[in-house]
């Protein structure tokens, strides 16, 4: 699972409530967190590749949002397998884990491996936050028609440098000046934990408000497509709306756990004593969210691929084939179905007109498509309802 606690385990003088989470079956602990990591890898790998007697997604052509729906997803695989790796080690080598507790003392491959697999899991779960709010931009920036490839750029630069920055700027406050002497205050813990957690309640407040923003503008653009408002294009954006909703409900259930555990035990580092009886109830709970932890951070990987995609069933197709892109099949029969020459001029204006009617339209379809890509049904009608279907 991916928590500031894992750094803050580091440190020899760590606080009570970390010790009390991190004591509790720690085999156990580290037994769930390998068990749901795998199915999670195993079964995001499985969603991602090409399936037997499956159309490929229908994509208009390469765009930023599916881009960024991958790189979530391999976010989450490499997160996943980190917590593999580090809870693999913590079970296999308990005497090399006990080193991390002794203080001043000489073998420092303990605390490098304590320190180096925290930052890493903690690294590529804040990048995936950041990649997905950078989703939820680019989705009401694609239906206003302002986003592109290019912008790929950006959120690469955006999406790196701010975790980057903020992962190295938490462990430096939380390790200063030395790993034995850490933690020896809150002035030293307070900057990690909000470091870590920033780009998690960015998402959670920021994104439901461009998600909502979305759909509003899909809404108006797929009215405007026609002059009406069919059931087909009812359907078609309340199918991206479910899918906006699919995406916050996966990423509310796996990462509510997290701020709940801790504000359980930023409440018990508070107490002079953690281990009061009034504060049974409390430390239970702490303990009862952490293993559910362990259960839900590493299963977002699957789950998003099912929000994203859908279950893409289980026949794999490895066999690489060039996957033919609908829209210009389309377009290349439209054309040739009238391309005769116009007899007078008026006529080659009219067809113009309609050729500029046309872009227009397929412009929109495309906005859309970027933001239904993966759901087949949606991609279908919408197909069937744009007019260069219907032989404009």
């Amino acid at each position: 699972m991916a928590s500031p606690r894992l750094e803050t385990y580091c440190c020899p003088n760590r606080d009570a409530a970390t010790q009390l989470v991190m004591d509790f079956q720690p085999k156990v602990f580290c037994g769930v967190c390998i068990g749901s990591a795998s199915i999670s890898l195993l079964l995001t790998i499985l969603q991602l590749l090409p399936k037997k007697g499956q159309s490929p997604r229908k994509m208009p052509k390469a765009s930023s949002s599916s881009t960024i729906l991958l790189l979530i997803s391999i976010c989450d695989i490499l997160g996943g397998s980190g917590m593999i790796f580090r809870s693999s080690v913590w079970l296999g080598f308990p005497g090399f884990i006990a080193n991390i507790s002794v203080v001043n003392g000489t073998d420092v491959w303990p605390s490098t491996f304590c320190v180096g697999s925290a930052m890493w899991i903690q690294l590529l779960y804040s990048a995936g936050f950041w990649w997905l709010f950078c989703y939820a931009v680019d989705s009401y920036l694609v239906v206003r028609r302002s986003a592109g490839l290019s912008t790929i750029v950006l959120y690469h630069m955006m999406t790196w440098g701010l975790a980057v920055m903020l992962c190295v700027e938490g462990i430096a406050l939380l390790y200063y000046p030395s790993l034995s002497s850490c933690e020896n205050g809150l002035e030293h813990a307070i900057p990690h934990y909000i470091t870590t957690y920033a780009p998690l309640l960015l998402v959670l407040v920021a994104n439901p408000i461009l998600f909502r923003r979305t759909v509003s503008a899909v809404a108006s653009l797929l009215k405007g497509r026609q002059g009406i408002y069919t059931e087909n294009e009812r359907r078609l954006g309340t199918e991206i709306q479910m899918r906006f909703f699919k995406i916050m409900l996966v990423f509310v259930i796996c990462w509510s756990s997290n701020i709940i555990n801790e504000t359980l035990l930023f409440y018990l580092e508070m107490q002079p004593d953690i281990n009061e009886m009034p504060l049974k109830n409390i430390r239970t709970a702490a303990l009862i969210t952490w293993i559910i932890m362990g259960v839900l951070n590493p299963m977002q990987g699957f789950l998003f691929t099912l929000a994203f995609y859908g279950w893409t069933g289980w026949r794999v197709d490895l066999k690489w084939r060039k996957r033919e892109i609908p829209w210009e099949s389309l377009s290349s029969s439209t054309v040739g179905e009238n391309a005769y020459p116009a007899p007078v001029n008026y006529q080659s204006n009219i067809h113009d007109s309609k050729k500029i009617s046309t872009t227009d339209s397929q412009q929109t379809d495309e906005a859309i498509s970027m933001l239904s890509e993966g759901n087949t049904s949606s991609d279908e009608r919408l197909t069937r309802s744009s007019p260069i279907y219907q032989g404009w």
